[in-house]
C-alpha cells in the first residue's frame, strides 16, 4: 500500500496558488492512473485504486495547509499504514522554481504544513518530494507570495516539475525511493 499526500489549501480561491503545487501532483496522478479523488474522509479528498498490483491512496487534505496533520494522522491510523508507505508532496521556498528534491526525512524547513505533519505523526522520518517555488522578490511577504498564483513565466517550469514529481512517484512504485532520489534529484533540464 502507498499513501501519496499532496499538500495545499481547499477551494477554487487557492487552486492556482504556489502553495497548492502538491495538489497539482495528486491531480496529475489521478488523471494518469484513472483514480478519481472525489471521496471525503479523514478531513481530506481521497481516491483509492490499484496501480501495478499495489493499493494506492491519493490524498488532498481539506484542513488548510497549517493543519495538514489533522487529516494525515487519522488516515495513517485507519489504514494501519507504516511511515515507509507515505510520501508527501509540497512547495518549497528554498528551491528555485521548478526544481524538485526527494528526501527520506527532514525538518519542516519552516513549512507550516510540514510542521503540522511532523507534530501529528510524532516524527520527521517520512518521505517527501519538495517542489521549488523560489522566494518572493522585493517587499512581498511570504504568506502573500505562497498564496498568489505563479507568474506566467514560471508555468512551464512548474508543469515540468509536476511531471517529474509524478514520474518520481511512479519510479518509487516500480523500484525504491532511493532509486527515485538518484534519478530525480537533479536540476531542471539535466
Amino acid at each position: 500500500m502507498k499513501l501519496i499526500v499532496g499538500l495545499g489549501n481547499p477551494g477554487i480561491k487557492y487552486a492556482q496558488t504556489r502553495h497548492n503545487i502538491g495538489f497539482w501532483v495528486i491531480d496529475r496522478l489521478s488523471d494518469e492512473w484513472g483514480i478519481p479523488v472525489n471521496k471525503e474522509k479523514w478531513k481530506a479528498e481521497v481516491g483509492e485504486g490499484i496501480v501495478r498490483g499495489e493499493k494506492v491512496i491519493l490524498m488532498k487534505p481539506l484542513t488548510y495547509m497549517n493543519l495538514s496533520g489533522e487529516a494525515v494522522r487519522p488516515a495513517m491510523d485507519w489504514l494501519k499504514a507504516d511511515l515507509d508507505e507515505l510520501v508527501v508532496v509540497y512547495d518549497d521556498l528554498d528551491l528555485p522554481p521548478g526544481q524538485i528534491r526527494l528526501r527520506l526525512k527532514g525538518s519542516s524547513g519552516g513549512h507550516n504544513g510540514m510542521k503540522s505533519l511532523i507534530q501529528h505523526l510524532g516524527t520527521d522520518q517520512f518521505k517527501r518530494i519538495k517542489i521549488g517555488i523560489g522566494r518572493p522578490q522585493g517587499r512581498m511577504s511570504v504568506p502573500d507570495y505562497v498564496l498568489s498564483p505563479f507568474h506566467k513565466s514560471d508555468l512551464e517550469l512548474m508543469a515540468d516539475a509536476v511531471e517529474r514529481s509524478a514520474s518520481a512517484i511512479n519510479c518509487w512504485l516500480d523500484k525504491t525511493f532511493l532509486e527515485a532520489m538518484n534519478r530525480y534529484n537533479t536540476k531542471p533540464g539535466k
